[in-house]
């Protein structure tokens, strides 16, 4: 006999196949008369329908069998047949081949998540999650502990969600990491700590952003940078999915100051070559008057990048769309250089260059014939961000083209550490600010700098990439009560007050600690090569912030309001829409 209550697809009136969370199974539909009231039940039963199927499970006939299917060498004989629930009209197909929009995907999310496409990314989070308790709590002695949702704000950092709350004037923030509580689980004798965090950011999403959204949030005493990287790495190794593949350990590391100089961004995709190559001894005997200019500044560089095989793969629209994209981004002019089939350039350059010079430039950007150079001069950082941006923009280019340069089945983990410990504030750079968090402890050859020179600190932070994306961030923390106060106090200029529990807590012997936070969604959307962490998540916000199905957020009444002690002042378009 055979049980399934699952949603079905009718094909051709003579079989059907039903879904349920295991897979597809055939069903045989009885065309014999004793068994007309099942055959008419099951052919007019509307698509995704639940039913209660019992049968007789038999091997398909010699020639029948579907080798693309888990249950392809076996078939139900239907004998009674029973529809749970009526599905009425759809608003869309389910099916993973069919186009929808994100919108109406959204809206009707419930149906979406019946697609094989989600059904196999949740199940696949989950096992992951799971391995990941198995990991740190059953292997490495750590403690699952759940932090508070309603906290208060914290200095610096994302926005965060305010809460209202009954005592006038006074609202609760949602954090946007269990930072401070994971510490003083560290300062209370916890000392391995876990937590599958919830965590919250009010700013607008992007594909690998949400207002709320998930972490593996671990924090450990008498912990170094290098006992933070192993255990992560045991993690990853640990939870991996099979069907993925394995990847490798322990993972490759380069500092801040190298990913920036050879990727042009603390997160390289190292899955492809293309790097910046500085050529500014190269240039620097020419008389090229924008060369000269830019090697006159203190952290002034010539760079650039080789593009391979872009003459054949690369328009002239293409090129142009590269210039003004680093024109528009990062104020930054690119210069173009080819190298034609007899291995001479072609660049409004050459004239200024002697064959020597462009022999040497050759040679440095290790050029081949029907290669593109893409050159920029000016301050380092600068040079380094653009041409950072036009690799990732020329490989997008180059795969659209016909040109396989990134594997989509390869993982590449790499470590980035040694970061600055503080950044100028954008608007206005005479100030500092922190790089990631105010808590990051100086790196240990630079704390005599923290009281000297702040902006020449490095930092004990390190970040994990994966493919050219961060899935993870973390450091070690500072733990003694006065060097945090001076941060805050003297380099932050922010008022201590606000995290007095904390120093507070620092005083009563805090043990040195450091952790680490990986981003599961996004994580897990590189698993799966999903495109947006929106999809290896149930129930997302939208890309303004907004949960389409449930119409969140939503407006509530003045009674509501009151026992909050707030008014929403009306902007008088929308009063007058209220009122119609």
């Amino acid at each position: 006999m055979f049980f399934l209550l699952c949603f079905s697809w009718i094909r051709q009136g003579l079989f059907l196949v039903l879904r349920d969370f295991q897979g597809l199974t055939q069903v045989i539909i009885p065309q014999d008369e004793a068994h007309s009231h099942v055959k008419e039940l099951l052919s007019n039963a509307p698509l995704e329908s639940v039913v209660r199927v019992t049968g007789t499970v038999s091997p398909r006939p010699s020639g029948q069998e579907n080798p693309k299917m888990p249950t392809g060498d076996i078939e139900v004989k239907a004998e009674t047949a029973e529809i749970l629930n009526s599905c009425k009209k759809l608003p869309f197909e389910i099916k993973d081949f069919i186009k929808k929009s994100e919108a109406l995907r959204m809206q009707y999310r419930y149906l979406d998540l019946r697609s094989c496409r989600l059904q196999s990314a949740l199940r696949l989070r989950s096992r992951v999650v799971m391995r990941m308790r198995e990991y740190l709590c059953n292997l490495h002695g750590f403690v699952d502990v759940e932090t508070p949702t309603l906290f208060k704000r914290t200095p610096g950092g994302a926005k965060e969600f305010l809460v209202p709350s009954r005592e006038v004037g006074k609202f609760y923030s949602l954090p946007q990491s269990p930072q401070q509580f994971k510490q003083l689980l560290m300062v209370g004798g916890m000392d391995r700590y876990f937590q599958v965090a919830r965590c919250y950011r009010d700013e607008g999403s992007r594909p690998d952003r949400q207002p709320e959204f998930t972490q593996i949030d671990i924090e450990m005493s008498f912990v170094d940078q290098a006992g933070i990287q192993r255990l992560i790495e045991g993690l990853l190794q640990h939870s991996w999915p099979e069907e993925r593949g394995s990847i490798m350990t322990p993972f490759p590391s380069m500092t801040y100051e190298e990913a920036l100089a050879d990727y042009g961004t603390d997160k390289p995709d190292t899955r492809f070559g293309m790097k910046i190559v500085d050529i500014s001894d190269v240039l620097r005997g020419s008389n090229i008057h924008f060369v000269q200019n830019a090697l006159s500044y203190p952290h002034g560089s010539i760079r650039a990048i080789c593009i391979p095989q872009g003459v054949r793969y690369l328009t002239n629209k293409d090129l142009g769309s590269l210039k003004e994209s680093a024109k528009s981004q990062f104020n930054q002019e690119i210069m173009e250089i080819i190298c034609r089939p007899d291995g001479s350039l072609k660049s409004l350059l050459t004239k200024f260059l002697g064959e020597k010079e462009q022999s040497e430039l050759i040679r440095a950007l290790n050029m081949e014939e029907g290669d593109v150079v893409l050159l920029a001069a000016g301050e380092h950082k600068q040079v380094c961000s653009a041409l950072g941006a036009l690799r990732l923009l020329s490989a997008n280019l180059l795969e659209a083209a016909g040109l396989a340069l990134r594997d989509p089945t390869a993982f590449h983990f790499l470590w980035v550490v040694d970061f600055p410990l503080f950044l100028p504030k954008a608007e206005n750079p005479t100030e500092l600010e922190s790089a990631h968090h105010p808590f990051t402890a100086p790196h240990p050859s630079d704390v005599s700098l923290l009281y000297s020179d702040p902006t020449k600190v490095r930092s004990q932070h390190y970040d994990l990439v994966l493919n050219g994306n961060e899935v993870g961030g973390g450091s070690i923390r500072i733990h003694s009560a006065e060097q945090q106060r001076f941060v805050l106090e003297k380099v932050l200029k922010e008022d201590s007050e606000v995290l007095s529990h904390l120093i507070e807590a620092l005083e009563f012997g805090a043990p040195p600690h450091g952790g680490i936070a990986l981003g599961l969604d996004r994580l897990i959307s590189l698993i799966v090569d999903a495109p947006s962490i929106r999809d290896v998540i149930a129930f997302p916000k939208s890309f303004r912030g907004r949960d389409l199905m449930g119409n969140a957020p939503d407006y509530v009444t003045p009674e509501e309001l009151e026992p909050y002690h707030i008014q929403v002042s009306w902007p008088l378009e929308e009063k007058e829409a209220k009122k119609n």
